[in-house]
């Protein structure tokens, strides 16, 4: 049914050892969750009847699921990404283009093999959230329906990844591209439900949003909204993303052949320059001869040179930086209203306390953009490699502090609009009352470590390992899994859970309102 490539992943995976051990390290992380919020709830009061028991299932349900479905988003459209970009950086996709395969084939083939790894991590979870049901506060079909929206949503996800790879060029684009559509509906989904569109329905977020639609599930059922007479929210969701999902293939079906071989490799003639001597012809018409542009100047490291004042990354970076600006605005949008109405300078309640309102605007804007950082560092890395011309890099008298140096710095300029803007957003905060001039210096000081972080994780993957999606999968892995790791659930059905905004839990420190200075966190 999906063709000789599905059907070589899934002879062959089973045959690695990592198959196994993925789901084993995933498992075992999601139970480590679950026995230290046993301990912390032991250590807190006793539990003494089923009553305490089912209150404690209930809230785990909460923290897992939610934590399941984001690593199972973020799977799904890297890994879907990365065997497309693979293909292209090692100009095999123009082989399998010369043979007997199908469009079908190979598109279909390549999504359904890049999600076997996901699905076999989502069914070896569902023992793990059947144990918790056990326990009380959580049913069987609380546990399928959230089984069925993590696994629609990575197929979505991944179709999405799966088309912008087959359609740019660069990884880079499209790690890019995948990150900001991802994390703009996502944003969008949140302006639906803050009421802010005119004749849209709040409630319409829950049916669009994962996120919203597996908090639905997760509810007890006791605080759940009513079901409406027909489906409910999360089965509209999962109905609708699979109809998603295969929109989006079938788009990728019909333009394959069109978008590849890529327009960028196709031979073309030169374009007409101001440095193009006019000549005159025959018959008296002017024309211009060709003639070699004359060498621009070259900096003392050429690596920084390239990375600054060539376009190394393609200039479709062009359209990355303006969704980038799109993102910011939103963001931009959210403190203003923070701060205009109050919220962000007035003391929080009990059950906010540890997020506060504008650390849950800011940090899924911050996380996004250490992801671009990142992804963009191990892209400069490999992208030699890939065109085969780091061993010619290090046969020159190019010494390691340039290249390593010149990779960096190269990095920060190309994506400086995500080093400066998210300071630009902390320093209005701050200017508007919302950020104690202490705080301010904390914030921009771990933004900053963060981004020199980011990119030079980034290098450091892309140097250490051979193959391209081995060193985007690590890198971006180990950049993205600290981000889930703090995080706070609570039975408030109004608000979302914040298991990424304790990256900036700090943005909300003293102010002359509160009592407190520091948000007060946990691990």
């Amino acid at each position: 049914m999906f063709g000789p490539i599905f059907l070589r992943e899934w002879l062959v995976a089973p045959r690695r050892a990592r198959f196994y051990v993925q789901r084993v390290v995933f498992v075992a992380s999601l139970f480590s969750l679950v026995c230290t919020a046993w301990a912390l709830m032991a250590g807190i009061q006793q539990v003494r009847n089923i009553g305490d028991l089912s209150r404690f299932g209930a809230l785990v349900f909460q923290i897992v699921a939610p934590l399941e479905l984001i690593v199972a988003m973020f799977l799904a459209a890297v890994t879907a990404a990365n065997s497309v970009c693979h293909e292209k950086d090692r100009r095999t996709l123009v082989l399998l283009l010369l043979t007997r395969l199908t469009n079908s084939q190979i598109v279909v083939g390549k999504l359904a093999a890049s999600l076997v790894t996901i699905f076999s991590l989502i069914l070896a979870s569902a023992p793990l959230l059947l144990l918790i049901a056990l326990m009380g506060g959580v049913t069987d079909i609380q546990v399928g329906m959230a089984l069925l929206l993590i696994a629609v949503t990575s197929w979505w996800c991944g179709a999405l990844a799966n088309l912008i790879a087959f359609w740019r060029e660069k990884t880079f684009q499209t790690l890019a591209i995948t990150v900001l559509s991802i994390a703009g509906w996502v944003v969008f989904c949140e302006v639906i439900a803050a009421d802010v569109l005119l004749n849209v329905d709040p409630a319409w977020a829950t049916t669009l949003s994962p996120i919203r639609a597996l908090w639905a599930v997760c509810l007890p059922i006791g605080v759940s909204p009513e079901a409406p007479p027909t489906l409910p929210p999360p089965l509209i969701h999962a109905a609708l993303g699979s109809m998603v999902a295969m929109l989006l293939s079938a788009i990728t079906v019909a333009r394959l052949r069109v978008w590849n071989p890529s327009r960028e490799l196709r031979p073309r003639t030169p374009e007409p320059d101001e440095d193009y001597l006019p000549g005159v012809s025959r018959d008296g018409a002017t024309e211009r001869s060709w003639r070699v542009r004359p060498p621009r100047r070259m900096w003392n490291n050429p690596v920084l040179w390239r990375e600054v004042r060539t376009w190394a990354y393609g200039r479709k970076l062009l359209f990355i930086r303006v969704a980038y600006l799109a993102l910011f605005l939103v963001a931009c949008g959210g403190v203003y209203w923070s701060v205009r109405t109050g919220v962000a300078l007035q003391r929080s309640r009990l059950a906010d306390e540890l997020v506060p309102v504008s650390a849950r605007i800011l940090a899924p804007f911050f996380v996004v953009s250490f992801v671009m950082i990142n992804a963009l560092g191990v892209n400069s890395v490999t992208n030699e490699r890939d065109g085969q011309a780091l061993d010619l890099l290090l046969a020159t008298q190019i010494t390691p502090a340039q290249f390593l140096f010149g990779k960096l710095l190269g990095v920060l300029y190309v994506t400086k609009e995500m080093v400066l803007l998210p300071i630009a957003l902390s320093i209005y905060l701050w200017s508007q009352g919302g950020l104690s001039a202490e705080n301010l210096l904390f914030v921009i000081g771990g933004l900053v470590t963060m981004d020199l972080f980011a990119a030079m994780l980034g290098i450091h993957c892309g140097m250490i390992y051979s193959q391209s999606r081995t060193a985007i999968a690590t890198s971006l892995g180990t950049l993205f899994f600290p981000f889930p790791g703090n995080c706070h659930l609570h039975d408030d059905h109004d608000q979302l859970p914040r298991f990424l905004c304790a990256a900036v839990a700090t943005v909300s420190g003293d102010h002359p309102r509160r009592r407190d200075g520091l948000v007060r966190g946990h691990g």
